[in-house]
């Protein structure tokens, strides 16, 4: 797949991105988030919006709070604590409002649906990755959060949600994606595409796994990542979970005391 890479960022400082969004990469590094949560600040009309305030971490915090000046508003894409963690600090700093999803397990001020505007920005329910998945939509640029990143495919908890947003995404009209980790994403779209396929083909895989008689979650891990790293075994065995549990809902697979088999 055509998956990007950057240098690390300079850490506590805002990175120009467009006209009125800036980023600020969290120093929270991992298999699993690249160099870092991106944190956002965008220009609004009423001072600082922050869109996604990151990982509980006080520096983080602070350098939110000296690049942001007055923050007016703050928005969520989901509850992960990479990307919320920050927030019980951020409110006590600031007081501002708060913009996100409408499902559990985030209680949010404001919780917003499918559609909802938040001034110009757009919420758009992309489940797969998490339920309450939103990401955020103005003219041509989309904060895709966790749902499509531009340096990897994303952990999916619901699989067959997370192909129905991927389908939804290439409806959109946005064309550049501004993830949750990871540096900006020109033509998201063929990457979509890319996602898309990735996963049916995962799915394929599967099946041909359980053709071939039961079997369990490990050994299908085992099997479709040979040469995965062990920190990443988990996240992938969630993910073959979601292709399973998919399967089963379309009747085309089924478990039994934890082997699983073809239907």
């Amino acid at each position: 797949m055509g998956f990007l890479t950057e240098p690390e960022p300079p850490r506590g400082v805002a990175l120009d991105v467009l006209p009125g969004i800036r980023r600020i990469v969290a120093a929270n590094p991992g298999p699993m988030t690249y160099w870092g949560t991106n944190t956002y600040l965008l220009e609004g009309p009423d001072g600082t919006w922050v869109l996604d305030p990151g990982p509980a971490a006080a520096a983080h915090v602070g350098a939110i709070l000296a690049a942001a000046g007055r923050v007016a508003r703050i928005l969520v894409t989901h509850h992960h604590a990479d990307h919320v963690g920050a927030l019980p600090a951020l409110l006590a700093a600031t007081g501002a409002p708060v913009y996100g999803p409408a499902l559990p397990p985030l209680d949010l001020e404001h919780k917003l649906v499918d559609g909802a505007l938040c001034g110009e920005w757009q919420a758009v329910h992309t489940p797969g990755h998490a339920a309450d998945h939103l990401c955020w939509e103005r003219d041509e640029t989309l904060f895709s959060g966790d749902q499509v990143m531009s340096w990897n495919s994303s952990v999916v908890t619901d699989m067959a949600a997370y192909v129905a947003s991927l389908r939804r995404m290439l409806e959109r009209p946005a064309t550049l994606y501004l993830p949750g980790h990871g540096p900006p994403l020109a033509e998201p779209h063929r990457l979509v595409r890319h996602l898309l396929a990735h996963r049916l083909q995962r799915e394929a895989a599967i099946l041909r796994a359980l053709a071939e008689g039961p079997t369990t979650i490990p050994a299908i891990v085992a099997r479709l990542y040979p040469e995965l790293d062990a920190r990443l075994h988990a996240a992938a065995a969630r993910s073959v979970t979601a292709h399973l549990d998919k399967l089963v809902a379309e009747r085309r697979a089924r478990e039994d005391g934890g082997l699983w088999h073809a239907a």
